[in-house]
């Protein structure tokens, strides 16, 4: 997939941009002016990214089962349904993730803190599978389904959000450990996603499924960083942020 020299651009400019809320995203605190409570601007955030999902990546999956459908030699029994069901395979492996991450912690007795200065089994197991994670949508700006720079704006825009909340959340669980060496690893995951998207394109087929894949994938850690109690999330900024960039999302359709 050659991309012109503009796109190049944008899109390297959204990866590091991804790397620098992995490196000092817990610092920064975006228009404070607006939301002075920076656990409400991480759910403000994290709305959007939910919204990002709904209003424009799950129509997308149509495009990408019919590039499914188009690039595969064979024919199809269920019509290209694995796209919807890779969704649900994102979905269902980060609630896994998640799950298990959390009991190798309490079965370290580490209580609420985590492994707050140790590279444990449960730090390692979160740091890599967001090290995938955060490859794939970084490796994703530079291949997707959309041909113009708004698209890959939007796509930009909506995942810094979803990272500073990634972020936040990883920071309280695995605390030094993760200030130590998992800050770095995702940053660095986020530039090589971008690197080895402009050097090498897969197949469409492969594209739209890894496009599957990780729509339910951001769904579930939307939810899993808003809905638990011990998070913090907050309600109202959530839907304000969902339905605010919804409705700027609508009519680019």
């Amino acid at each position: 997939m050659a991309l012109e020299s503009n796109a190049i651009i944008e899109t390297g400019a959204a990866a590091l941009l991804f790397a620098a809320t992995f490196l000092v995203g817990g610092r920064v605190h975006p228009f404070r002016s607006l939301i002075r409570e920076r656990r409400s601007f991480l759910s403000f955030g994290a709305g959007m990214s939910a919204a990002y999902v709904f209003v424009h990546v799950m129509p997308e999956l149509n495009d990408a089962r019919r590039a499914f459908v188009e690039s595969v030699s064979v024919t199809l029994r269920y019509e290209g349904m694995a796209i919807y069901f890779l969704a649900l395979v994102g979905f269902l492996l980060f609630y896994g993730l998640e799950h298990q991450s959390k009991y190798l912690r309490e079965t370290a007795g580490a209580g609420e803190a985590g492994e707050a200065g140790e590279a444990g089994p449960s730090f390692k197991l979160s740091i890599g599978g967001f090290a995938a994670y955060v490859w794939l949508m970084a490796y994703l700006l530079v291949n997707h389904f959309g041909d113009t720079l708004v698209s890959i704006e939007l796509y930009a825009i909506a995942l810094t959000f979803h990272f500073l909340s990634l972020e936040n959340s990883l920071r309280h669980e695995h605390g030094a450990a993760y200030q130590r060496v998992g800050r770095f690893v995702l940053a660095g995951m986020a530039l090589l996603g971008w690197v080895m998207g402009l050097l090498f394109a897969l197949p469409n087929h492969v594209l739209a499924l890894l496009v599957a894949f990780i729509s339910g994938a951001i769904i579930m850690n939307s939810l899993i960083m808003e809905l638990p109690a011990e998070k913090g999330g907050r309600f109202w900024p959530f839907m304000t942020g969902g339905i605010v960039y919804g409705l700027i999302l609508l009519p680019l359709g």
